[in-house]
Parts: structure tokens; sequence; C-alpha cells
């Protein structure tokens, strides 16, 4: 039988079908929240997902500054950085970030779920977080996602 009904089909850079997605975080928690707008960037959510190619869509965060965080996460959560120098470590709260840049806070957050390699890289170039709502890539016509009616 020379001829097979079903063929297994790779994407690659060439034949990704790519959009541009605008996602709402206001009322969402940051994990979750976070988890599946990894997975809009990486692509998991299409039937083409190829995991060494960046097929996922260009995701586009809106309102970061309403993200919550339960429990003490606000308190005791803290996000820790190194100079380079000698006695250089430095630490942030939760709260004092979301005070300071609350667009790093979900970016920080989506980058810990994104393949840390040359890929990962690449994927989180395709993110861009905004305080407000309002963004300019009103000319690439991006479409809402509820993220409540994503797995």
């Amino acid at each position: 039988m020379d001829n097979l009904s079903y063929k297994t089909v790779s994407a690659n850079k060439a034949t990704a079908q790519k959009e541009w997605i605008v996602v709402d975080a206001e009322g969402h928690n940051l994990g979750r929240f976070a988890s599946k707008v990894a997975m809009l960037l990486r692509g998991k959510y299409k039937t083409s997902y190829t995991p060494h190619v960046d097929c996922g869509d260009n995701v586009i965060v809106i309102n970061a500054e309403k993200i919550n965080l339960t429990g003490n996460k606000l308190d005791d959560k803290t996000y820790i950085r190194h100079t380079g120098y000698p006695g250089g470590q430095r630490s942030l709260t939760a709260k004092v970030m979301q005070q300071k840049n609350p667009a790093l806070l979900v970016e920080k957050a989506v980058k810990g779920m994104l393949p840390k390699n040359k890929l990962g890289a690449e994927l989180f170039r395709n993110l861009n977080v905004n305080v407000g709502s309002e963004h300019k890539h009103e000319a690439q016509k991006p479409k809402t996602v509820n993220l409540n009616d994503l797995k």
C-alpha cells in the first residue's frame, strides 16, 4: 500500500499559522494565567503543534496591574536577583514589584513556564504585557480570547 490516508505533518517556521491574540489579565490568578499564556505562546492549543518550532501565537496581555495573587503571596513571595558584584544580592517582594512594574510580575511568571533554551527566548519575544487596557498593536488586528474557555 503506497498511499497512506494519514500523514504526520510537522510544522516549520514557514508553515506556522501565527496570529495576534489579546488576553485580559483582570481577575485571573497569576500562576494559572501565566501557564495558559505560556501554552498560547508555545502553540499547544493548535493541531499543528511541533515541539521544536515556534508555532505559537503573539500574545498581548492587558490590565497586568489587576492580576490576583492568592494567600499571602503579595507579602511572602520574593524575587531575587544579583548585580554580579560581591554582596550584590537584591530582593523584592511581589507587592513592591506590583507597585513598581506590574508588567514585570506577569513577564517573570510566563518566562518561568517557557523552555530554558533558544526556543524559549524566541517564544518570550512574542509576549507583550501592558499596564492598562490600551496596547500599541491595533494594526495587527488582534482577536480577543477568553482564557476561561481554554482547558
